[in-house]
């Protein structure tokens, strides 16, 4: 009985870890923007900052990429526009980079 306790526990310790794993996400995300230059997300720093995942992904973080819905669905805005009002009104509060070149780089 506590040689299966344990192994239980064990279990749960492995998926609960795995889970948070899951919801970390990539460290680093590229965004493409052919006429301005890729934007590199460093993803894992931002996470650090905002604790709370819906401050970014509106949706939640199981709701698949932005331009799932943005640029797609006539309801919801284009991605830029997504990503311009929410990075860069967020980056004026918290004095991150606000010109185009802070945040896309060409080459």
């Amino acid at each position: 009985m506590k040689r299966l306790a344990i192994t239980l526990l064990a279990v749960a310790f492995v998926a609960s870890t795995s889970l948070a794993a899951l919801a970390v996400g990539p460290s680093v995300i590229k965004i493409p923007a052919p006429m301005m230059g890729t934007v590199t997300f460093p993803h894992a720093m931002h996470q650090k900052m905002i604790h709370d995942c819906k401050t970014c992904h509106h949706k939640g973080v199981a709701a698949g990429k932005c331009t799932k819905c943005h640029g797609v669905l006539p309801n919801a805005p284009k991605a830029k526009d997504a990503f311009h009002t929410k990075c860069k009104g967020c980056h004026q509060k918290e004095h991150g980079p606000t010109n185009c070149k802070g945040c896309h780089h060409k080459g």
